[in-house]
Parts: structure tokens; sequence; C-alpha cells
């Protein structure tokens, strides 16, 4: 018995990289899989129908039950039709994983306007597009009686959390990312939906050349191995997971559990402050410590 086995999952972005581990792995713990892909390259341009179709290829001939999909998520037509072709492939839907994303990198005073609005859409539009459509089928079923245990696994970064020099219009759209999987697990949550975000840190075609990989010895872990980071994916996809509401940093063998922003000072005065007043007590608002925890 596979974990997932009985589960229908769409997971964007899957051709390659993060999405693919994805896909295989699901796969093979049972669940049937919708692998999207517009198959372009990783500035975005283009499109190619292959990889997705390639990976479907790969589950069938493991055993598994996939179907591939090229719809533009970041249309709302898109998007619907990704929902229905889970529905009419598999008959149900219970997990999304939203993984579809492209790099832009310009630092901020030469970054142009499409590299900004085409970072945004692929990622946070791309990310809402589908959960709305999701959503939307999970309330109607949950209203009708149906328990289906929903799930969804957003992906931030933390160039977003954390932040990365050159990188505002991706970082911009991952901490969005993340602030979308906190508000829509609270409106979704009475529907029975559970939501999550990961940060992952993995060897991918996007992160190819932003560091240094190691020098491994035949056998040795490889942390920055994409396939790492699905297991996860997979478990909070499981039905009975109880986690829901959270954001992780996932590299290698770790799991790391972010904190959302949180108040841990203030100055306070009985009255309107006047700027004189300001100037003498807010200073002191610079010099609180605190850490981010950054694990790398």
């Amino acid at each position: 018995m596979g974990a997932l086995d009985g589960r229908v999952a769409i997971i964007t972005g899957a051709g390659r990289g993060i999405g693919r581990e994805h896909a295989l792995l699901f796969a093979s713990e049972g669940a049937r899989v919708v692998v999207n892909d517009l198959g372009g390259a990783a500035d975005g341009s283009g499109s190619d129908a292959t990889p997705a179709q390639q990976v479907v290829d790969e589950i069938v001939a493991a055993g598994g039950e996939a179907v591939a999909n090229g719809d533009d998520v970041t249309t709302a037509e898109g998007a619907q039709n990704l929902v229905q072709s889970a529905l009419d492939a598999f008959g149900e839907l219970h997990v999304l994983v939203n993984n579809a994303g492209i790099l832009r990198d310009r630092m901020l005073v030469n970054m142009t306007d499409d590299e900004w609005d085409d970072v945004i859409r692929v990622h946070l539009r791309g990310h809402f597009m589908p959960l709305r459509a999701a959503a939307r089928y999970w309330r109607d079923a949950h209203k009708a009686g149906k328990a289906l245990y929903p799930a969804v696994v957003n992906t931030a970064s933390t160039s977003g959390l954390f932040g990365n020099v050159g990188q505002t219009n991706y970082g911009a759209a991952k901490s969005g990312i993340a602030t979308l999987t906190h508000i829509a697990e609270l409106e979704l949550n009475r529907y029975g939906v559970r939501l999550n975000a990961i940060c992952p840190a993995a060897r991918t075609r996007l992160t190819q050349g932003l560091s240094a990989e190691p020098e491994l010895a035949e056998g040795e872990f490889d942390p920055n191995d994409p396939g790492n980071i699905s297991p996860f994916v997979a478990y909070l996809a499981t039905e009975d997971c109880p986690i829901t509401g959270r954001s992780f940093f996932v590299h290698g063998g770790t799991v790391h559990l972010f904190q959302p922003w949180a108040i841990i000072d203030k100055i306070e005065i009985d009255h309107r402050w006047t700027l004189d007043e300001l100037a003498k007590e807010a200073p002191r608002l610079a010099e609180v410590p605190f850490s981010l925890n950054i694990p790398y």
C-alpha cells in the first residue's frame, strides 16, 4: 500500500527538476497524477509538451497512472481546464502542488517592466489561479458531503522570506505566495482544505551556477538532489497529515519550520507622537537584536 493510494494530484511545473521528482514519487506512492508543464525555458519563453509527456511515460512504464497537461496556469481558463483534466481523467481531485516558476534576475535599477511583470505573473498569479479553481471545486464538494481531505502545497522561496540580491521580482512573488498560503488556509479550512508552503533548496536548472557544488564521494548523500524535497511534499499531501497553515524550508535531509512575522518590541506613548519625541525614542528600534536563523 502506498501512502497516497487513492489520491489524485495535480502538480504544476512537473516536467523537470523538483516538480518532476514530486510527480514520480507521488505516482510511486499510489497517487494518480496530472503532470502540468508548459515546457518553457528557464526565463519562461517558449513552450514544449515533451517534458510533461516524458514524465507521464516514466510513470506509466513503472506501473503508475498519469496524464500530461499543458495549460497555462496563469490564466483562469487554463487553471479551470487543469482541474477539469484531473476530473475527466481520474474522477476526483485531492491534492494541488503549485510548483511552476521562472527566473528573470536583475538588479532593481536595471529591471524592466516585463521582467517584473512576468515573474510575478508566473509565480504569484500562477499559484492563485489553480488554487482558486481547486478551492471552488472543494467548496462545492464539501457542501455536497464529500470527505476528500484536500491538501495544497505551494512553493515559496527563501529569496522571499530571507531576501536575495538581484531577485526583487522573484522574492516579492515568493513572499507573496507564503502570505497567500496563510490567508487561504484561514479561509478554506472550513471546507477541510489543508494548505502549507515549502521553500525548497536543491539543484535545478533555475539554480545552476548560483552556488558551488560540493564534491561528493561515490555513494555519499547529495544534499542538493532535487529528489530530497519530494518526500516531505508527499507527506503533506497524505490524507491524514495534521499539518496546516505552515511554511517550511526544505533542504537535503532537513525540514525547517518558519515563524511568520512577529512583533518583538515597541515604543509607546499616551498621546499622538511628535517628531521630536520620535527622534528621541524611535532610534533604539534600529538596535533591537533579532535573528532570521538563516541556516546557510
